[in-house]
C-alpha cells in the first residue's frame, strides 16, 4: 500500500516544541528507545537516474538503499522506496552482512522470491541491467512517534551528515562525515489514509514550510 509522506523544514526551536508536544501525547517507536541513529548507503545507476529524477521532481521515482541502525550490523535492511507524488511504497527485507558486502561490491545475491515485490529481485535486476552501485552514505539522528489508528508515524530528523567512504562502511571502520549545516531539522509525517485532527493540531505552529526535500539529493550534491 502506498502511504502519504509529507515533509517540513523546521528550526531548532520548532524541533524542541514538537518533541515536547508529541512526546506528551504519542508513544515512541517500540523498536527504538528514544532517539536513534540511521545510516543509509544509497545506490544509483550509471546515468545517476535516481538523482536526476529527484532534482527534476519526476512524479514517479525510486531509491535503492541499505540501512543500519545505531552503527550496528545486527539488523541490515535492504530497501527500495518507490514514490508517486507524495505517496510512498517501501519494499524491504533483512539481509546478512555477507549479502550486504556482495551488493556494495556490485554483485547480485541469492534470490528465493524472484518477484518484483522483492527488493532483492529489484536490486539484482538493477545491478545486472543498469550497473547499480553505491554512491553515498547518509546519516542522521531520529526521534520517532507512532499512532496506531491510520498507521501514523511521525519522525524528527536532525544532524544530517554525509560521506563517500563506502569501503570504510563495508569494513565497519570509522567514517568521516560532513555535516549539512544549512538545515536544522526535518519533520516527516507518514500515514495510510487519514491523519487524525488532533495530531494535525499538535503539528501546527505556523512556522514550518512543506518541502520535497531529499536527504539523498542534498548529500550527493555535497560530494560533488
Amino acid at each position: 500500500m502506498y502511504r502519504v509522506e509529507d515533509k517540513f523544514f523546521c528550526s531548532e526551536e520548532d524541533f524542541c516544541l514538537l518533541q515536547a508536544r508529541l512526546g506528551a501525547v504519542l508513544k515512541s517507536d517500540a523498536n527504538h528507545d528514544g532517539s536513534y541513529q540511521i545510516t543509509s548507503v544509497y545506490f544509483d545507476d550509471w546515468t545517476n537516474s535516481h538523482l536526476w529524477d529527484t532534482i527534476d521532481g519526476t512524479r514517479v521515482r525510486e531509491k535503492y538503499r541499505i540501512r543500519i541502525y545505531n552503527g550496528s550490523f545486527d539488523t541490515i535492511r535492504l530497501e527500495v522506496k518507490q514514490k508517486k507524488d507524495n505517496r510512498v511504497l517501501k519494499k524491504a527485507r533483512k539481509i546478512s552482512r555477507e549479502q550486504m558486502v556482495d551488493l556494495l561490491e556490485g554483485r547480485c545475491i541469492e534470490d528465493e522470491e524472484n518477484s518484483l515485490d522483492s527488493p532483492i529481485t529489484l536490486f539484482n535486476l538493477a545491478i545486472k541491467n543498469r550497473i547499480l552501485r553505491p554512491k553515498t552514505i547518509v546519516e542522521y539522528d531520529r526521534q520517532a512517534y507512532i499512532f496506531d489508528p491510520g498507521n501514523v508515524r511521525i519522525t524528527l530528523d536532525r544532524n544530517l551528515r554525509s560521506s563517500e567512504q563506502i569501503e570504510a562502511f563495508m569494513n565497519g571502520e570509522d567514517i568521516q562525515y560532513d555535516l549539512v549545516r544549512d538545515i536544522d531539522s526535518i519533520l516527516e509525517v507518514k500515514y495510510d489514509e487519514f491523519l487524525p485532527g488532533f495530531i494535525a493540531q499538535l503539528l501546527e505552529n505556523g512556522n514550518m514550510v512543506q518541502t520535497s526535500y531529499s536527504k539523498y539529493r542534498i548529500c550527493r550534491k555535497m560530494g560533488e
